[in-house]
């Protein structure tokens, strides 16, 4: 305890002589809120320098999904460590990562059964389109260079992903000159929309490697909902153009929307799907992208040539998989979805008041995802500023306020949540 209470003195300090030199995500240096000063975590609390506690309703971007330094994954690590920290895949191999590779085979639909380990999510999706576009190539397919992405979509920020988000919020619409040009379309949500994305796959089929989505949630790009049947036109049209459709599990991966993967509300199964964010429990950075039989098999060849490209330096990291192996561990023996289902009961009364207040857009709940979209918001940074003055970490964006809290948090730390968001927005 003498330690803790001397990293918490010292904190200001740090504090002072460090945050100019620290690059800051998303943000404007000169205007931006200062950065809060966290000195631990625990359970669903994030611990200030100043002694604060703040409740956590994001879960640092969704990826503790079991809460702050569970025992558990913690003890995991620890013993990983001592054994190996880390080894390059290039020509070797650990046991964590060929474990982590079967548990996810195991657990995604179809056969989704090769697994391409990498440090991000971001990156993650650039291997899923170098995969589509290798795939046409290897199988001697020219002019396959095409993705189909959809408006309010956000896959990332590395070159490729970029590529196939929507720009149109301004996020990455600076780097219009860089980036390849892809089909950026509506998700078809309706009829119309159905037969306008028939229309351009009829047409330009001969040139689109794949479709990329997002599904049953658009995370990023402002916490869009949408039906699974989506997917399941995605599915056909793919399938009728022989295209392959990309699954971005990212957000929505492990649980989030209510399921284990949001491809099962709709039994569809992708040619590839990424996944990263709460795949190591919030402990340690590791992304996987998976492809079926039919992805691989274009792969497997005595042609050198045909083999991907791709190897970052800390690809299946020892510890990162052990993280991982120790998070599905506590989704197997512990009842995750039971509780995103006693979260989103929660979510949907106590964000309800929301729907009566002025200036408010629509409040909307899937799983432990719970949204208030307003009409605008004048000041973000106010708006941050004030929910701290609240006793919680909510970290609203564009106009859309939202909580995708631990799926392990005390109903009475939701309730204060819920209960800061309805206070706030009655205000504004």
């Amino acid at each position: 305890m003498a330690e803790d209470s001397s990293k918490t003195q010292r904190a200001p300090g740090w504090t002072a002589d460090g945050t100019g030199h620290v690059w800051r995500p998303y943000a404007q240096m000169k205007t931006a809120n200062p950065p809060l000063p966290v000195v631990r975590t625990r359970g669903s609390r994030i611990v200030l320098a100043d002694g604060r506690e703040l409740v956590d309703g994001i879960a640092s971007w969704w990826t503790a999904c079991h809460g702050y330094n569970h025992p558990h994954i913690r003890q995991a690590v620890e013993r990983q460590l001592a054994e190996m920290p880390h080894v390059m895949l290039g020509g070797l191999l650990h046991e964590p990562a060929v474990t982590l590779a079967r548990r996810l085979a195991a657990m995604l639909p179809g056969d989704l059964d090769h697994v391409f380990f990498s440090d991000s999510g971001s990156v993650s999706v650039e291997v899923a389109l170098k995969m589509a576009l290798q795939f046409w190539i290897n199988r001697g397919v020219k002019g396959r260079s095409q993705f189909v992405a959809f408006k309010g979509g956000y896959h990332g920020d590395t070159t490729g992903a970029m590529a196939v988000s929507d720009s149109e919020d301004g996020m990455h619409a600076l780097f219009a000159g860089l980036l390849p040009r892809h089909h950026l379309v509506d998700l078809p949500d309706s009829d119309e929309r159905l037969a306008a994305l028939d229309g351009l796959l009829a047409q330009r089929g001969g040139d689109i490697a794949g479709i990329i989505v997002e599904p049953l949630v658009q995370g990023a790009g402002g916490m869009k909902f949408h039906d699974p049947a989506v997917l399941k036109r995605l599915r056909a049209l793919a399938d009728k153009y022989d295209v392959l459709l990309i699954f971005d599990e990212i957000f929505t991966g492990f649980g989030r929307t209510g399921t284990m993967f949001a491809c099962e509300q709709a039994n569809v199964v992708p040619d590839i799907i990424t996944l990263s964010k709460a795949l190591t429990g919030g402990t340690v950075g590791l992304a996987a992208t998976v492809a079926t039989k039919k992805v691989f098999d274009a792969f497997w060849s005595d042609d050198s040539a045909k083999a991907l490209m791709h190897g970052p330096s800390y690809m299946a990291n020892a510890l990162a998989c052990a993280a991982a192996n120790a998070s599905l561990d506590l989704f197997k023996r512990e009842p995750r979805l039971r509780q995103v289902g006693t979260i989103a009961a929660q979510l949907e009364q106590g964000l309800a008041p929301c729907r009566q207040m002025p200036g408010v857009k629509d409040v909307r709940v899937m799983g432990a995802i719970g949204v208030v979209e307003m009409e605008s918001v004048a000041n973000l940074n106010a708006l941050r500023a004030r929910f701290v003055d609240e006793s919680v970490f909510i970290r609203p964006f564009g106009n859309v306020v939202y909580l995708t809290p631990a799926f392990t948090i005390a109903a009475d730390e939701l309730d204060t949540l819920t209960s800061a968001i309805v206070k706030i927005v009655r205000t504004l």
